[in-house]
């Protein structure tokens, strides 16, 4: 079986699509090649680092990238986890499937640290779902 190219774009490579590019490596299991990219780069949010540590998948390797490094890749699925990127993804041609799904930014969370820690969890549980479900859906 051919192996999937999947890109998932975010604002800032930061957050939303670092855990979410884990996770879909984590279920894909070796059945897709991900990319993680933001149309800027933030660098990757050491609490996004920490949550998925404590589910068990290791982030901390992970770099922020840019979508014009991934220009020449030919995608097969292009999955946009927040509004602004879906609104400011530049056009490259692609064969891909666009798909989307805005997810709350953990990043903007406030309050204490306990209460930005369960919006980091809250946020980190529906893209495990959403993961989860784009593999069994997107990869026989």
């Amino acid at each position: 079986m051919e192996t999937k190219k999947i890109l998932v774009l975010c604002t800032g490579n930061s957050c939303r699509s670092q855990i979410a590019e884990g996770y879909l490596r984590h279920f894909a299991g070796g059945r897709a090649q991900l990319y993680s990219a933001g149309v800027e780069t933030h660098g990757v949010n050491p609490k996004a680092i920490a949550i998925m540590k404590e589910d068990g998948i290791d982030i901390s390797n992970h770099t922020s990238n840019h979508i014009d490094e991934y220009l020449d890749i030919d995608f097969d699925f292009v999955i946009t986890v927040c509004d602004n990127a879906k609104e400011n993804c530049p056009f490259f041609p692609t064969k891909a499937v666009r798909l989307h799904q805005n997810f709350p930014d953990p990043a903007k969370a406030t309050g204490t640290e306990l209460e930005i820690k369960k919006q980091f969890e809250a946020v980190r549980e529906m893209i495990k779902e959403y993961s989860k479900k784009f593999i069994t859906e997107y990869l026989k």
